[in-house]
């Protein structure tokens, strides 16, 4: 299955391209040749990159941009990388993201980047609100909602 580059994939989206549940949101791409290492695989530091993209396009996505009008400060706390088998040149791939787990003012966010319907790395990151002064910030009853609805996030 074909799917478009760079925009948001949904449900439907994912399981044509062989993407299991849970995954509800992805985004396909492929490798460029700036990504790669010496040993001809992507860099470990661009997958870094690959979420933080992702991320953006899922905040858009599911609207977590606004609250009561005003755009959240939403920072890394910390990620974590766990590297199953390499992604060469040229290699399309769909890289899926959701939030698993929330929290009163942060949330975890799952990853995946999947090559030919195979799971080729997974992460974790950790999430949280801030207010404009960078004190922690709830997170809204709406967007909680939405990740349990969505993503069928859990209390932690």
């Amino acid at each position: 299955m074909t799917v478009p580059f760079l925009t948001p994939l949904h449900t439907d989206d994912l399981r044509a391209a062989g993407i299991p549940e849970p995954w509800t949101f992805g985004m396909a791409d492929k490798v460029r040749f700036g990504e790669i290492d010496a040993l001809q695989h992507v860099n470990n530091a661009v997958y870094l990159k690959w979420f933080e993209n992702l991320r953006i396009l899922y905040f858009n996505d599911r609207d977590v941009w606004s609250i009561d009008g005003k755009r959240p400060k939403v920072v890394l706390r910390n990620i974590g990388l766990d590297y199953r088998s390499e992604v060469k040149l040229t290699d399309e791939y769909i890289m899926t993201g959701r939030t698993t787990k929330l929290g009163n003012s942060s949330f975890t966010m799952e990853y995946g980047v999947w090559v030919r319907g195979r799971l080729t790395t997974t992460s974790h990151a950790v999430m949280v609100m801030l207010n404009d002064d960078n004190s922690k910030c709830t997170i809204p009853d709406h967007i909680r909602q939405m990740f349990i609805d969505q993503d069928g996030a859990v209390a932690g």
